[in-house]
């Protein structure tokens, strides 16, 4: 029998979280909007706990994981590692295709990774509750999931297109007992100083997460949560990739290329960088290909410079590849990755040249989703189908070159609560979100300061 799955057991969960940042080293400092001198560690407490300020500021390489947060992971972790034979005959391609499957989480995504730490610290901190912005879902699935973990209250602003589009994401949040508001909303003075301009405002994260952040400097009960972009988000998703070294070692290969949607940059970070800390360690070479929606591309075509994270500018500036903060994407169906930002750990890495980026549009993306299905079973995230699509492209480029090539994609998510899209592409009726340069050079120009090289 060809083998298919290699499984891990509870007792190969890691210990530790890997510190992107020791392996990206000449990350810029983030920087006080006002003063413009590096932020102090009393000013991002203002809306973190303790542990993650010491996360986020750290160059150490790596952070233990806490044992009741361990035990938590065991609920789901180690996540599956599959061959995609199926896929890889469907494609004739001699590329040998694995994929890291995420969506075995109770809420169905690779969020829960940092969701439960951050409820898990924020819980230590004295707070009672957790609040946090949604695009798709996922993340305020996982947050809502993480508080009722810990007992606490959960509050969570989704960008009013996924609100409207997704609805069984909001009553997952719901089932978990969190309270899920559509964005913007008439709840905050951002949210409605942006309805004041534009009634019909489809929403963006960026939007939400300022309303979070007024809603949790309302609330001090309330923890603000992040759910990508972070050094720390991202260390906690690195449980990823240091599973799937492992698994990659029992089926005695290693991934030639390495390919994962990028968005706010987490789940892509998580898979890539302990391949990345590996090959700068004398280890094997890798390729390592971020693939983001041509409708928000922000590794292809925003530029490097100090910005905000959130439209109100209520963020410290962090040096990063972004689109501008008041960039509004378009609508497209993977609400995940409707960022006008990716963390600064990703843009340094295709800065200097560790990591490539592509750019791709919503049918192709959904045409390989659907090609997937078909061969695997597993009916793939939106924002998974872009890593698909990037890693169907390369596997039949090794078909062209006659390259028997490893390449492992991460699978980031189920898109069972996506099947509105996926209703609308088989029907003919999903648009290519087309970003007019209007809006790209609207959203550049509220980028408030430069690169300082």
């Amino acid at each position: 029998m060809d083998k298919i799955k290699y499984e891990l057991t509870e007792a190969d969960i890691p210990h530790t979280w890997l510190n992107p940042a020791a392996d990206v080293g000449n990350t810029a400092p983030i920087l006080d909007p006002v003063t413009r001198e590096p932020v102090s560690a009393d000013a991002l407490a203002r809306s973190m706990p303790p542990a993650l300020v010491e996360q986020e500021l750290s160059q150490a390489p790596e952070f233990e994981i806490p044992e009741p947060v361990r035990q938590l992971y065991a609920q789901w972790r180690a996540t599956p590692l599959f061959r995609a034979r199926r896929l890889e005959k469907a494609l004739d391609t001699p590329a040998r295709i694995y994929y890291k499957f995420e969506g075995v989480a109770p809420t169905g995504s690779f969020k829960p990774n940092t969701a439960i730490p951050q409820a898990y610290y924020n819980k230590l901190a004295g707070k009672t509750g957790l609040v946090g912005e949604t695009g798709a879902g996922q993340w305020g699935s996982a947050v809502a999931l993480a508080a009722s973990l810990f007992d606490m209250a959960a509050k969570v602003f989704m960008v009013r297109v996924s609100f409207e589009q997704k609805p069984y994401r909001r009553t997952l949040m719901e089932t978990y007992g969190a309270v899920c508001t559509a964005s913007p909303s008439t709840e905050t003075a951002s949210g409605r100083s942006v309805l004041a301009e534009k009634p019909d405002h489809p929403g963006s994260l960026g939007v939400a997460k300022s309303e979070a952040l007024q809603f949790a400097y309302a609330h001090p009960e309330y923890g603000y949560t992040r759910g990508s972009g972070l050094n720390y988000v991202c260390a906690h998703q690195s449980v990823i990739g240091q599973e799937a070294i492992k698994q990659l070692e029992l089926a005695d290969d290693h991934p030639d290329i390495v390919v994962g949607a990028a968005g706010g940059g987490s789940n892509l970070a998580g898979l890539a960088f302990p391949f990345l800390r590996r090959h700068l360690a004398g280890g094997p070479p890798v390729r390592l290909i971020a693939v983001e929606p041509a409708a928000c591309p922000t590794l292809t075509r925003g530029r490097i410079a100090y910005d905000h994270a959130d439209s109100a500018g209520l963020t410290p500036l962090f040096r990063m590849h972004t689109l501008g903060h008041k960039f509004i994407p378009p609508a497209v169906h993977a609400g995940g990755l409707r960022a006008h930002n990716i963390a600064p750990v990703i843009s340094r890495a295709v800065e200097d040249g560790l990591m490539e980026a592509v750019a791709v549009r919503q049918n192709d993306c959904f045409a390989a989703g659907v090609l997937f299905a078909r061969a695997e079973g597993i009916v793939p995230a939106p924002e998974s189908t872009h890593a698909i699509r990037g890693a169907i492209d390369e596997a039949l480029r090794c078909r062209e070159e006659g390259v028997g090539k490893a390449i492992l994609l991460g699978l980031s998510g189920h898109g069972d609560f996506d099947l509105v899209a996926y209703e609308r592409y088989l029907a003919g009726s999903l648009p290519d979100d087309a970003l007019t340069d209007q809006a790209l050079q609207d959203g550049l120009a509220s980028i408030p300061a430069p690169a300082l090289v």
